[in-house]
């Protein structure tokens, strides 16, 4: 399995490079070239500095929110709780899959959503950028790191305060203990998804190919949740919950490094209309190209 672990690891790291890479080798004008006198320890102290102000950014925007905000708040948590109609049923559908569901796509969600692997990647992905100058890149793994850190920290305080018991341990889907230090107590949310969809979301940004996108999301964005459900780690509301979380931190960031113009961006960022659906007959974040 450790064998496993590291292609894994190894083929994110691969995957990342070379596709972004190619992005940013399309023509001579593009947003992936620096400037040949800035040193690799300039670019790494820039980078460092822009990491720490995009989550300072992210952790102070509730104290600017306004009434559309906070109505945006509560559509999240009224959505969340509605979805939480279908938690038990859910729960029953995906343990019938288990049995079925092939062992390699398990393993390649469990281990890309664990925190070491997953940085592990990010490190290469902005290893290679930093070592070869290329500002696309990463300025990527500096949007990946920074929503990381955020949603990663809020997901811990939720899963301790929520208190909420797993699927495989609950009689329902609605018990709760609250800032409990056990593990069957941390199931809302789901971190795996967390951070597989934090890198999802941000890689995807980086593409203006529909089909990309696709690949994307439905591979590293999609994979660790849904196996996570399978091994019956967490209910419909965790991932739910989660993918809208990780989404609404990445957008935010990304805004801000835009706005604040700390990387040279081609063009303004190809705005996604993103609606979120909750419901007993309707599960998932709509994204509008």
């Amino acid at each position: 399995m450790g064998s496993f672990r590291f292609f894994s690891v190894v083929l994110a790291i691969v995957f990342s490079g070379m596709v972004l890479n190619a992005q940013s080798s399309k023509s001579k004008d593009s947003i992936g070239e620096t400037k040949p006198k800035e040193t690799t320890f300039s670019l790494l102290k820039h980078d460092t500095k822009q990491t720490a102000k995009s989550v300072a950014h992210a952790f102070t925007r509730p104290v600017y929110w306004k009434g559309n905000d906070f109505g945006k708040l509560g559509i999240l948590l009224a959505g969340t709780a509605s979805l939480s109609l279908a938690d038990e049923e859910g729960r029953r559908f995906f343990k019938r899959q288990q049995e079925d569901f092939p062992g390699v796509v398990r393993d390649f969600g469990w281990y890309f959503g664990s925190p070491q692997n997953y940085f592990m990647a990010n490190a290469g992905l902005y290893g290679f950028g930093l070592f070869t100058k290329n500002e696309q890149i990463r300025k990527t793994s500096v949007l990946i790191i920074s929503s990381s850190v955020t949603s990663g920290f809020l997901q811990s305080f939720l899963k301790t305060a929520v208190g909420r018991e797993r699927p495989g341990d609950a009689e329902d889907p609605f018990g709760f203990k609250l800032f409990s230090s056990q593990g069957r107590f941390h199931s809302f949310p789901s971190g795996h998804t967390v951070l597989s969809m934090t890198m999802a979301h941000a890689l995807a940004k980086q593409f203006e190919n529909i089909w990309v996108k696709v690949g994307i999301y439905g591979v590293i964005g999609a994979i660790p949740p849904i196996s996570r459900l399978i091994d019956g780690a967490h209910w419909l509301t965790d991932v739910g919950f989660s993918v809208a979380l990780s989404i609404i931190v990445v957008d935010s960031i990304d805004k801000f490094l835009f706005s604040s113009e700390a990387y040279e961006y081609k063009k303004p960022p190809k705005k996604i209309a993103w609606n979120l659906r909750f419901g007993p007959n309707t599960i998932g974040v709509i994204g509008t190209f």
